[in-house]
């Protein structure tokens, strides 16, 4: 098994490529970060009163910066989604392994940001098949949870049919977190 924090995988599918976000990434993310319908379906839960929303440059720029710390530091990777069809940056993905101490200790944590025009169901299923397939064993967890606000219907067609299931619980103080326990 590799250690995704010592070389970050770069994933390949029909529609998407996960790859590691880079600061060169951040001029085509402003095109999600600003985005007013897709800022609220991103997952800020616990980021300190960050939405992401960024209207500057020099925003998007502290972000990546800041995301690029956080790998060297094994908190989180943070992958930049690429449409095949047109080479161009969709929005991130985020993963990280949780450890705390209440029952979603050892969960990975799931963050999805896409521009509003991407987010459809046929994206975030392959998103969510690489997940699947890859991010149980890389991070050591043994279910990974994500949030769906109720206004994100395609992203809940989407978990519901990769097997997700609402937690109907909260996660410290967030709601509408679904779950998907490795087989």
């Amino acid at each position: 098994m590799n250690d995704i924090y010592s070389e970050c995988t770069t994933y390949n599918m029909k529609r998407i490529t996960l790859r590691q976000t880079k600061l060169k990434d951040a001029k085509e993310l402003l095109k999600c970060y600003s985005d007013e319908k897709a800022v609220p379906l991103f997952n800020s839960d616990n980021c300190h009163g960050d939405n992401f929303y960024y209207e500057t440059m020099d925003r998007m720029e502290q972000a990546v910066k800041f995301w690029e710390y956080s790998y060297k530091n094994r908190y989180f990777v943070r992958w930049s989604v690429i449409n095949n069809s047109t080479n161009e940056i969709i929005g991130t993905i985020e993963m990280f392994h949780r450890n705390a101490d209440d029952k979603y200790d050892h969960y990975g944590v799931l963050r999805i940001d896409l521009q509003s025009r991407y987010e459809t169901r046929e994206i975030i299923s392959e998103i969510l098949e690489i997940a699947s397939e890859n991010f149980y064993e890389i991070f050591d967890v043994r279910a990974i949870i994500t949030k769906a606000v109720p206004e994100a219907v395609e992203r809940i067609i989407a978990l519901m049919n990769c097997g997700y299931k609402p937690t109907n619980e909260k996660l410290l103080i967030y709601d509408d977190y679904y779950v998907r326990f490795c087989e």
